[in-house]
């Protein structure tokens, strides 16, 4: 069990979004912590007051701002990381935003520009980020995304956030086989409803979580932990092999139809 907690010894990574301690990103960079890894957080510069306090808590190498949406961000990003690392073993993309009232009312009602902030936060910073990650990489490695259901079908009030999700996960495939050739993973998280500061978007987002846990084959949320643990599978040897994959960690949820009332 000792050696099992050192899985990732050694290794160095980057998790891009971490908001605050109950963001899905803390969750994963608390898990990969505990098996040993090394840790560089990105952070939106309008919460550095809380991504200091999480990164203290993490006892996390080094923290660097990022506006997802700016090209220079992202390239800064590892261009610091190059400069401290002489190799880095994966990438934790865990960014998403959508304007509020594009998740809420129709979907045919977004704004072009609501669509566009969609997509280029929540899709086109993970192909940046990759690009930009992959020559860091010198020994191969790992990324790995952040999806959700509503990229396969209808969540009321997900709206362009789902099409920025489905983007996303179609992605995940294309930059599996760029990246394959140089022993590089792409994998992509599909969680269940987590109570976050993102998740507060989402209108009636407590009446979800209260769904999913009644309809869901294992009658329970997801948790960070779960998330987390997840995450160390797939950026340690163990998923050697796995690659271009979308992987539930939803209780089951994503397997259900139609459930009669008393199962």
């Amino acid at each position: 069990m000792e050696n099992y907690k050192q899985l990732l010894s050694g290794k160095k990574g980057i998790i891009m979004g971490v908001a605050n301690q109950y963001s899905i990103a803390y969750g994963i960079a608390k898990e990969l912590k505990k098996h040993g890894a090394e840790l560089c957080l990105t952070y939106h510069p309008n919460l550095e007051s809380r991504i200091l306090k999480a990164s203290s808590e993490l006892e996390t190498e080094f923290v660097i701002p990022c506006d997802a949406e700016k090209d220079e961000d992202i390239i800064n990003v590892f261009k610091v990381v190059g400069n401290r690392w002489d190799n880095v073993d994966f990438l934790i993309h865990s960014i998403a935003f959508a304007n509020k009232e594009d998740m809420s009312g129709k979907y045919s009602q977004v704004t072009q520009e609501g669509f566009q902030k969609a997509l280029n936060v929540s899709c086109y910073s993970f192909t940046a980020a990759a690009r930009e990650c992959a020559p860091l990489m010198k020994n191969g490695g790992s990324m790995v995304t952040l999806s959700y259901y509503g990229a396969k079908k209808f969540i009321p009030h997900y709206n362009v956030m789902g099409v920025a999700k489905a983007a996303l996960e179609g992605s995940v495939m294309y930059l599996a086989n760029d990246f394959g050739v140089d022993n590089i993973k792409v994998n992509c998280i599909s969680a269940g409803p987590i109570k976050t500061l993102a998740a507060s978007a989402i209108k009636d987002f407590n009446e979800l979580l209260d769904w999913h846990a009644t309809h869901s084959p294992i009658k329970q949320n997801t948790t960070l932990e779960q998330v987390g643990k997840t995450s160390v599978y797939l950026v340690s040897d163990l998923s050697d092999g796995v690659t271009g994959s979308i992987i539930y960690v939803d209780s089951g949820y994503h397997t259900i139809g139609v459930r009669r009332p008393n199962n």
